[in-house]
Formats: C-alpha cells, structure tokens, sequence
C-alpha cells in the first residue's frame, strides 16, 4: 500500500511508496527508460519509469504525458545525492488526471510582454515559484517580528473619504453620493489604533497612480506600516534595523534552496545584521556633491542618488534628518534645528533603493493645527486625526516597509514585476 504524500515530505518515505499528485514539468527518454520531471507546488522530484519493471500499461501511460499534464504518480522513495531534492521516485503505477496540449510556455526563450500575458502560468517556474516561496516567509518573518514583541494587527479601511498628502497620486471612486479614493497608506489609521493598543501593525495593500515605469515602482502592492506610542526618533530606528535583519535572517535560514534556484549571492545578505549605518541628509549631500553629481540641499533624492549612496556600504543604510519642506505634514521637526524633521529612510544596498520610511509623528497639537493651515488640508474630513492630538497626546513613532521592493532585494531581481503574483503596472491590468 501506498501513502499519499507531497514531494516536499518523501524524505520522511525513504523505502516506502508514496502517491504523489502532480504535475510534469519535463521528460527525457534514453528507450527503455522515461525520466518524468514533477512537482506539485512544495518541490521538484524526478520520477523514473522503467520499461522492463512496469507493466505495459504504465509505460503507455508516461509516453502520452505533456509539459503540464496532471497525474498521479506512484513509486518506491530512494535517496539519490545527484538529484537537486536529493532523492528519487521508482515509478509502479501513473493514474493520468488531464493530458495538455500545446502549453504556451515552453522551456525555450520568451518575452517579458509573452510572460506577463501569461503570468498565471508563468506562476509555475521554478524561478517563479522560488521567488514566491521566499515572498511567503517574508511575511511569515514579519507576523513573527511583531507578534514576539506584542504588536497587534490592524486592519485599516482601504477606501478613504481624502488624502492628506493630496490626491493627486490616489485613485479616484466613487462611494454612493461621495467621493473616495483607494488608500496609499494606512498610517493615519495606525496612529489612531496605537493610541487605544500602545503598539500595532497593518498589512495590507496600497495604491499609487503614479504614472511610472520604472523597475522599482508598482501600481498596487503591499505595506507593512507599525505605529507605536511613547516610541522616539532614535528607538524607531532601531526597531527597524531589527525588524530588516530578522526578515533577511529568517530567508536565509528557511530558503536556501530557493536562493540557489535564484543563483542569489548570499554573502551579501549574511551581512545584513543590526545595528545599520547612518548618515544624515546633510552629508548625503556632501558626498553627492565631491561625487560631482548635481545636487542642491533641499531636494529629495532620486535613485542614482540612492545607489550612489548605498554602495558605500555592505548593508543597509539609514539616511535622517530629511528638509522639513519635502517630507509629509505629520513628521516631527528637530527641537534644535526646525528645518529638518526626525525621519529617516532606509536604503537597500545593491541599488534596491528606499525599502522603509519613517518618522517620529508630531505630538503638538497646536503645531499639528498649524501643519494643516500650511498644506491646506482639509480639517472637516480629518477632525479624527486632530482629535489624537486633543484627546491624550503622546510621543510616538512609525514607518513603513514596501514588500515587493523588500523581495526584490532580497531575491536579487531585476524589476519588482517578479516580486507579487499578479502584478499590477502601468499599462497591465491583464490577468
């Protein structure tokens, strides 16, 4: 008799036989022998069928099957070190669930465009099932960070009566008779949440109508924003260089196979351990400027910048201390210097750019008022957020980490298309 198993589980059926449900990746015959290439979504494994100890049938069975037929397959579990999983499948019996015919994505060169109209098969590679296996234990490395250090998770809405950093970047709606945008982040509702939890997380996705194609930039993806109260400038950093070196740490310890499918260099992230470098906005700009790179102190960085800066160091790099006219409203000006805000950007080396911002929040509400007089908010639709200024006042601290940028560091990718299952970019809404 045999067990059903996955193939992620044989090592634990070394002697036994197993049924494996299934699909082919590939085959190569040498006659009288057929090697079937199969996985079933937890690994690859090479199943061996050979003419001369199965009956008739089964060899027929294994000669009709296509990229991506689905079967079951049954067979003896040995160890075999040549193989990539490091063991093997004897094959007695294949029960064919579909045969397919004419896949579209073949083992030779395709486009990216061909790819992209395909990606809900394109899901299937060993490449991209790699990089989604990783994508996975981002988040299960992130849930963990927060929950051993007694954050709660909080949803908050994603549609949004305004925009308090304008909606020129927002997706409109409608919402019955009102206006509404889809969210670019859910930190206003986090400082609410950290005022009732002390410390809280949101995990969910975000939008930007930002019409840009470059490598780093989606329309739709996921943030990562904790918010936590009576936490400082100074602690804030520190929380997040332990929260990137548990997320790398974690990968590298859960998804060496994956990494090596993705021929990532990790002696690079093995690196990646707190505390993190830092250097102030200030001498950023000094070091742009004796690059010979055009720069004037009150402009924000773009990404040659970014990976002009980031090379300079083997992990990432914090850059604070931001001109208070470029950063959003809510941030905290220096005490002893009120044209710069206590924040800070996290910059990915290896030219990945800005993976996490965040600031110390102001606490002032008298200041907070003023803000708002300032940018021309709208105070009627954000009377909440005043009230957390009104109503208990507290110093407090947050930031925001991009997921898809994290996993493109992380894995080493080209384009931040490969980082989410069903990207969405500037001209692809399709599948």
């Amino acid at each position: 008799m045999s067990e059903k198993c996955m193939i992620r589980d044989v090592k634990n059926h070394v002697g036994g036989a197993v049924t494996i449900g299934c699909w082919l990746y590939n085959k190569r015959s040498s006659g009288k022998i057929q090697f079937l290439q199969l996985r079933d979504g937890s690994g690859f494994i090479q199943a061996v069928v050979v003419k001369s100890e199965v009956g008739a049938d089964v060899w027929e069975a294994a000669s009709k099957l296509t990229q991506e037929s689905s079967l079951y397959v049954t067979g003896s579990v040995r160890e075999d070190e040549r193989s990539q999983s490091g063991y093997e499948l004897t094959v007695t019996a294949i029960e064919i669930i579909q045969i397919t015919e004419e896949y579209p994505i073949t083992p030779k060169e395709h486009g990216v465009d061909f790819l992209m109209d395909h990606r809900h098969l394109w899901l299937r590679s060993p490449r991209q099932r790699a990089i989604l296996v990783i994508r996975a234990q981002i988040i299960r490395a992130i849930q963990q960070f927060f929950d051993e250090r007694g954050f709660h998770l909080v949803d908050p809405p994603i549609l949004t009566p305004s925009s308090c950093e304008g909606t020129t970047n927002l997706f409109h709606t409608k919402y019955f008779d009102e206006d509404a945008f889809l969210t670019q982040s859910g930190q206003l509702y986090m400082e609410a949440a950290a005022m009732a939890l002390g410390r809280v997380y949101s995990f969910g996705p975000t939008f930007r109508a930002e019409k840009s194609k470059t490598r780093r930039h989606l329309i739709e993806f996921w943030m990562i924003e904790p918010e936590m109260a009576f936490v400082d400038h100074e602690e804030n950093l520190k929380i997040q260089e332990q929260f990137v070196a548990h997320i790398v740490q974690s990968v590298l310890q859960h998804c060496e196979k994956e990494l090596k499918v993705l021929e990532r260099d990790t002696t690079r992230l093995e690196k990646v351990q707190a505390p993190f470098p830092r250097i102030s906005y200030d001498e950023a700009v000094q070091f742009l400027q004796k690059r010979g790179m055009e720069f004037t102190w009150g402009e924000d960085f773009g990404a040659p910048h970014e990976t002009a800066i980031a090379e300079q160091f083997d992990k990432p790099v914090f850059i604070t201390k931001y001109p208070t006219e470029i950063k959003a409203f809510y941030m905290k000006p220096d005490p002893e210097r009120p044209e710069v805000v206590l924040c800070a950007d996290m910059i990915a080396p290896e030219g990945y750019g800005e993976i996490i911002g965040g600031s110390q929040r102001i606490d002032d509400p008298q200041l907070m008022e003023q803000r708002f007089q300032e940018h021309e908010l709208s105070k009627e639709a954000y009377q909440w957020y005043l009230d957390l200024r009104k109503y208990g006042t507290v110093p407090h601290s947050g930031f925001g980490l991009g997921l898809e940028r994290t996993v493109a560091w992380i894995c080493g990718l080209d384009h931040v298309r490969e980082t989410i299952p069903f990207p969405r970019l500037l001209y692809r809404l399709y599948p």
